[in-house]
């Protein structure tokens, strides 16, 4: 059995579940529709046979001058005035055609209206139910117009309600399913992540290694510091990369400092065709900082810039605080984004690069926002002209 097809399998089984069922009640439901409106209908058409039995009735009981004929007579009035009044649901529009007027029966604020009014109504119930003539001595002196009843109106809009529930259920599935393969990303990716820091690391200790023996060797010392600092650069990556999926110390540091030193390092090893500006305010600006994952983010959003100018232009990196925060803010004068894309390329697997995996700006934006309670944004863009992405962390 192929058990990692078990949940795909399961997800359908529900949603077709779903479907079946509600079918099925939309199907009964539209029975019980139908045989409320035949029973409506039917009592309908017994309250027509008893208003024209009534008025028979009663010619009866004026012209027989026969004791029993009009106690029967009497009983049968009886019968048709309760089958009449009993009635309490359907409204009802009685047209008098010698009148010319309509005289309704269950109809709310009937007193307020006036005879246009119900005229109109009439017009409305005829397009509902078929009105019924009333005739007497086979003339037509009456028509019974109708409406539904209030629990046929409910009923009515039941069978659009269950499919909005219906809908929004597999929506539920569905955003389950987006989210539980999300996090199985996750997972990939940060196991991906720390089986590379694991890689690094054997060939990481043996620099170190020819790193000590070429000391000894009469090798320039400015060559040997600078292979120390990439060799320590390749140390914070390892360290970065096996970070990824736990959670990381925070520490009160200086965003001051550390923004310093990663500028200082990725400066010096940018293209000599790019203008870099660091506006950073006098004194310490102390925030709860892991340093391995915030240098990451800010390489990330340099070189994301330096990309962006296709390594010609000027970039500008600006510290402040307010109130609450401290903010970094890192200018370029490259391609821009459009603003439908300012929270898009957030998203994983978003990347407008040939060879760009998508990950850098999702993994900066978890790094900012999930582990240091920060925010990371398009702080403003203009196709052609250049981007401002800003960091805000707290104040510690």
């Amino acid at each position: 059995m192929n058990f990692s097809a078990q949940p795909h399998i399961a997800r359908w089984f529900i949603i077709i579940s779903s479907l079946i069922i509600t079918t099925l009640i939309l199907w009964n439901v539209s029975l019980f529709f139908d045989q409320l409106k035949d029973a409506e209908q039917s009592k309908v058409e017994i309250y027509a046979a008893a208003m024209r039995a009534l008025a028979n009735t009663s010619e009866v009981n004026l012209e027989s001058r026969n004791r029993d004929t009009r106690i029967l007579s009497n009983e049968l009035t009886s019968l048709q005035s309760l089958i009449i009044s009993d009635n309490r649901t359907i409204p009802l529009l009685l047209y008098q055609l010698e009148a010319d007027t309509f005289v309704p029966q269950n109809i709310p604020d009937a007193d307020k209206l006036s005879q246009e009014d119900l005229r109109q109504l009439a017009e409305e119930y005829a397009l509902v139910n078929e009105p019924i003539a009333i005739t007497f001595d086979g003339v037509e002196e009456q028509t019974l117009y109708y409406g539904n009843s209030a629990i046929i109106n409910q009923i009515k809009y039941f069978p659009i309600a269950l499919i909005v529930i219906v809908i929004l259920f597999i929506a539920l599935i569905y955003f389950y399913y987006l989210t539980s393969k999300a996090g199985s990303q996750n997972l990939l990716w940060a196991g991906m992540a720390k089986e590379t820091a694991h890689q690094i690391g054997t060939p990481l200790s043996s620099l170190v290694g020819w790193t000590e023996i070429l000391k000894t060797e009469n090798v320039d010392p400015d060559y040997i510091a600078e292979m120390t600092k990439d060799i320590n650069r390749l140390e914070t990556i390892t360290n970065r990369f096996s970070k990824i999926g736990s959670v990381p110390d925070l520490k009160k540091v200086d965003l001051i400092a550390e923004t310093q030193e990663a500028y200082d390092y990725l400066s010096k090893r940018s293209s000599k065709l790019i203008t870099f500006t660091l506006d950073i305010p006098q004194g310490q600006l102390p925030v709860m900082l892991n340093k391995e994952l915030y240098g990451w983010t800010f390489e990330n959003l340099i070189k994301n810039a330096i990309d962006a100018m296709k390594g010609k232009g000027a970039l500008t990196i600006t510290i402040t605080r307010d109130t609450r925060f401290a903010i970094v803010q890192i200018t370029d004068t490259g391609k821009g984004i459009a603003k439908s894309k300012f929270n898009k390329i957030f998203e994983p697997g978003f990347t407008t690069k040939k060879r760009g995996w998508g990950l850098g700006l999702s993994l900066a934006r978890r790094i900012i926002e999930e582990y240091h309670d920060g925010r990371i944004k398009v702080l403003e863009s203009e196709v052609n002209k250049g981007t401002t992405m800003q960091i805000a962390l707290r104040l510690a």
